[in-house]
């Protein structure tokens, strides 16, 4: 695990960092579709091109989540 991954930078992100609790925000708001999709069972064509959808969204929240909190301790190394 890298410091950008540390649970304590997280924490501080969320805590003090407009857009990266946004971005959480949204992250969750998608896993938690993704997780009512599953929860029907067999997922119909439309709900499967959703489930992609999805899913490259939430990959691409993470990343720019992964980028503020490197960015982050690259500025602050002692913390």
């Amino acid at each position: 695990m890298n410091a950008a991954d540390a649970p304590e930078v997280k924490e501080h992100l969320l805590a003090s960092n407009d857009l990266y609790r946004e971005l959480s925000h949204l992250h969750h708001e998608l896993d938690d579709r993704l997780q009512q999709l599953y929860a029907n069972g067999h997922l119909s064509e439309s709900e499967h091109i959703e489930e992609v959808t999805l899913k490259k969204r939430k990959l691409a929240l993470k990343d720019q989540m992964v980028r503020i909190a490197t960015d982050w301790t690259h500025a602050h190394p002692s913390s």
